[in-house]
């Protein structure tokens, strides 16, 4: 039992460098969870319910792509029996319509690069430069 400081010590040591994470955010003010999209103010009904969206928009969104560039199928039935257009820019876009505060914060916040503007424009984009 002579080493007990030591042991003590180590153990303080040790829990002190695993909750650093934990402590380190706390003191900086700052939260585990991501930041919130802004919805857009006239928001209707999207074409899912808001959770499936929020985890499956991306699944949803290369099934859309795959089915309009290899099936040629453009119409999606949504879970309350609507039709919508299989358009990112029509469909997604006509709602979100700003794209910086709606795509772009959680996917920044995420370090996930975007392959959907690599083809598509971001029609606001487009208007601001006049074209």
């Amino acid at each position: 039992m002579r080493d007990r400081g030591l042991l003590v010590g180590g153990l303080a040591l040790f829990v002190a460098v695993v909750t650093f994470p934990v402590w380190y955010n706390v003191a900086a003010g700052t939260t585990a969870r991501g930041p919130e999209p802004v919805r857009p103010a006239a928001a209707g009904r999207c074409v899912a319910p808001t959770e499936y969206m929020r985890a499956s928009h991306m699944s949803l969104l290369m099934a859309w792509r795959d089915d309009v560039v290899r099936g040629q199928e453009r119409n999606f039935v949504g879970p309350d029996g609507k039709t919508y257009a299989k358009s990112l820019t029509r469909t997604c876009l006509g709602c979100h319509t700003n794209k910086a505060e709606f795509c772009d914060r959680c996917h920044a916040s995420a370090a996930v690069t975007l392959t959907c503007w690599e083809c598509h424009i971001d029609p606001a984009s487009l208007r601001r430069a006049g074209r």
